[in-house]
C-alpha cells in the first residue's frame, strides 16, 4: 500500500525528480509561463505555488527556505520582489495548468503552467 506518500515518481531516481523539479520550478518564476507534460504540470504547480507563499511571507527564514529550491539568486529577487506584491491579496492558487493537447514525438499529454496574473496579461 502506498498510503500517505505523497507525489508522483516519474520514474526517475529521487535526486534527478528534485533537481528537475527545482529547474522547473526557477523556469517558471523567471519566465512564468513553461509547457511540460501533464504529470510533471501538476507536480510543478504544488512547489511554485510554496514558494509564491513564502515570498509573500518575506523574511528571511522563507527566503532562505525558498532559495533552497530556486535555481537563481535573480529570479529569487524577483520572487520577493514583483511576485509577492502581485500576489499579494490572493489567498492561494497562483499557478494554472492548461492541458494543450500531445506531444509529437511520442503523443504524451502536454500542459502549459502559468501564473495567474502575468505581468503582460
Amino acid at each position: 500500500m502506498r498510503h500517505r506518500k505523497g507525489g508522483t515518481v516519474l520514474g526517475r531516481d529521487s535526486a534527478h525528480r528534485k533537481a528537475m523539479f527545482r529547474n522547473m520550478v526557477t523556469s517558471l518564476l523567471e519566465h512564468e509561463r513553461i509547457e511540460t507534460t501533464d504529470a510533471k504540470a501538476k507536480e510543478v504547480r504544488r512547489i511554485a505555488d510554496r514558494m509564491i507563499t513564502l515570498g509573500k511571507r518575506g523574511d528571511l527564514h522563507a527566503r532562505r527556505q525558498a532559495l533552497r529550491v530556486i535555481r537563481s539568486k535573480a529570479v529569487a529577487a524577483k520572487l520577493f520582489d514583483e511576485l509577492a506584491e502581485r500576489f499579494r491579496d490572493r489567498p492561494g492558487g497562483y499557478t494554472r495548468v492548461i492541458k494543450v493537447g500531445n506531444r509529437v514525438g511520442d503523443a504524451a499529454p502536454v500542459s502549459l503552467v502559468e501564473l495567474v496574473e502575468r505581468a503582460d496579461s
